[in-house]
């Protein structure tokens, strides 16, 4: 192997360096190589130290500043330029001395200093959905150079911009004040200079930009906390690798199926004006594939490894409204439903709060209130119970699809390989996916007349209309995933395969949930509310052949335990005549005991179980 050529460098007098524009346009002849740009720079200036010049990058900015100026037909000089080694803008400072040695002035008073390193607003961002300006600020503590990104807000005040203390910038409640001043100085003064750019808090559908963060120039100005999980939304691996293994995953499972299809409708919600629902995969057993399920859906459009796009239920409720409307029109998928547990084992989880779409408003301290969160995505869930209980209200239930996994029938066989598969193979489907979606702007006018037809086919079975819309909308998408990722290699979901796992008008409907919560309750206390046998410890009603007299006070506190609101059941009862009252009102006088009270008296009229079902084992 031949030997390295070894470099020369050219060499310059002082007077060249003093007087001359040789040793300026030598250096920068590498301007193409950041590297080699940067090398020449510090060799060149070693060389001119070493000759008795002085000032040589000073020097080498002002030459680089004329060539910017001739190139943008520029005539005006700045009067006082920043010279921050490296800097990445030449700004004028205006009466403030900004160098290596940090940022000071001279005032009749003394010398103030806004910060002892280098120290500089580089951009303007403009947040195209509030219209919020932000500033990114780069500065320099040792070699390196660093950014952020502050809102107006911070950067006006002294007591809110010491914050920046804790991304390393040198700032006390001393010096505040004079920062503060700074960088509102260089703003104002370097105005049109400052580069404006477009930014963005969240991700999803921008009308008239595109879909976020899949549109170039976007620069992502949200919440720090967000940051890793806006970066989590990217492409990694080989396309053809995760497309082999979601086919395979689709082969496996119609749960596997839907869990998928589900992540692809989550930006269809938009303009299907559609609202969020849920779908969760529920089983007690383990090894069923239910957390792979979830990591093959977020897989679509990013690191699917839980932590980074998967986050699990373990949040507040401001925690998962503000991470849904983060996301905003992509799939939120949290893992691990017990993780929402209580001290007595409930589940704290409100469906309804994600369900609606629209977060809580809040006031702030400035007397107003802040922005209202919305959202409009699929939810992916997991847990070892359902979502939802027998109280639940009927739009809970009915924004939700539950998907029991049972040992016998796993939702991804082999998981371990399939996710390690999808740990390093993900993100290229969901951007292929919305780029067919708005190819020339607009939503594709296909995915309408694909969900109307959908719609009405489901619409006729013996289930809800919110349920519908929900299976319609994962139909449509799996339609077109088959067609825009999978190329046609793949059957799409059917009405058949989905209507199996969708909730019944029965199922949905509080009322009748409730009336079947009362007959149990009826034949689990039969002892207490038998009027022929005597009674030693707490008596409930009375209970004849074909209805039950239940004292109010008894009805009220076994509804309200198992979650009903009893007013509304109670009207319920009474519409459907399931019970007997008088009049006005819910309840019936009786005696009991020789005791005048009142009570709710329930119609049994439920049918007779058959012989087979009697016979039939448990």
């Amino acid at each position: 192997m031949e030997p390295a050529k070894q470099f020369e460098l050219e060499t310059f007098t002082r007077e060249q360096f003093a007087y001359g524009m040789e040793p300026y346009e030598y250096v920068y002849s590498f301007h193409a190589n950041p590297f080699m740009h940067d090398r020449m720079q510090k060799l060149m200036g070693e060389q001119a130290a070493a000759v008795g010049f002085k000032g040589f990058q000073k020097q080498y900015n002002a030459y680089l500043k004329s060539i910017k100026i001739q190139a943008l037909g520029v005539s005006a000089q700045l009067d006082n330029p920043t010279n921050f080694t490296g800097q990445p803008l030449e700004l004028n400072a205006g009466q403030w001395e900004a160098d290596d040695t940090g940022i000071k002035m001279d005032t009749p008073n003394g010398t103030v200093q806004a910060c002892a390193h280098p120290i500089m607003p580089v951009e303007r961002l403009v947040n195209i959905d509030t219209g919020e300006e932000k500033m990114k600020i780069a500065y320099r503590k040792g070699s390196a150079w660093r950014t952020l990104i502050a809102d107006k807000r911070t950067l006006a005040s002294a007591n809110k911009i010491t914050d920046l203390a804790a991304s390393g910038i040198l700032v006390t409640s001393e010096s505040a004040k004079a920062l503060v001043r700074y960088l509102s100085d260089l703003d104002a003064l370097n105005y049109d200079i400052l580069p404006e750019s477009k930014s963005v808090g969240r991700l999803g559908y921008i009308r008239g930009e595109g879909f976020s963060p899949y549109v170039e120039g976007l620069t992502f100005d949200g919440d720090g906390n967000f940051r890793s999980l806006f970066q989590a939304v990217t492409s990694r691996g080989r396309e053809s690798v995760w497309k082999q293994t979601a086919l395979s995953c689709r082969a496996m499972s119609t749960t596997a199926k839907i869990i998928l299809a589900a992540s692809f409708a989550s930006p269809l919600l938009e303009p299907l004006g559609a609202l969020p629902f849920f779908v969760h995969l529920w089983g007690v057993d383990s090894g069923t594939g239910k957390t792979v399920a979830l990591m093959l859906a977020a897989s679509v459009w990013g690191n699917p490894a839980v932590g980074a796009y998967i986050k699990t239920f373990d949040a507040t409720v401001v925690g998962h409204e503000k991470t849904a409307a983060f996301l905003n029109h992509l799939p939120l998928c949290l893992d691990e439903l017990q993780l929402a547990r209580d001290s007595h084992g409930r589940t704290g989880f409100d469906v309804y709060k994600l369900a609606q779409g629209v977060g809580r408003t809040r006031g702030n301290r400035g007397g107003g209130v802040d922005l209202t969160p919305t959202w409009r995505n699929t939810i992916l869930t997991t847990g070892e119970s359902p979502l939802t209980g027998q109280s639940a209200g009927a739009g809970a239930v009915n924004r939700v699809i539950d998907i029991e996994c049972a040992a016998g029938q796993p939702v991804i066989t082999d998981g371990r390989a399939v996710s390690s598969a999808l740990k390093v193979n993900y993100g290229f489907a969901g951007r292929k996916f919305v780029e067919r979606l708005y190819k020339d702007g607009e939503a594709d006018p296909q995915v309408n007349r694909l969900y109307d037809g959908f719609f009405r086919t489901l619409s006729q079975s013996d289930t809800t209309e919110k349920q519908a819309m929900a299976a319609a909308a994962i139909l449509t998408a799996d339609t077109l995933a088959c067609d825009w990722i999978f190329d046609g290699q793949t059957e799409p979901l059917t009405v058949e395969e989905i209507s199996a796992f969708l909730a019944s008008k029965a199922a949905v409907s509080l009322g009748e949930r409730g009336y079947a919560f009362l007959c149990d309750w009826v034949a689990q206390n039969a002892s207490r509310l038998d009027p022929y046998q005597e009674q030693k410890g707490e008596v409930y009603g009375e209970l004849h052949l074909d209805e039950c007299f239940i004292i109010r006070s008894v009805f009220n506190r076994a509804v309200e335990e198992a979650g009903f609101s009893q007013k509304a059941l109670l009207s319920y009862l009474k519409q459907k005549k399931l019970i007997r009252t008088q009049a006005k009102g819910y309840d019936i006088p009786k005696r009991i005991n020789g005791v005048p009270l009142r009570g709710v008296c329930l119609k049994l009229e439920g049918p007779e179980p058959s012989c087979e079902e009697m016979e039939a084992p448990l």
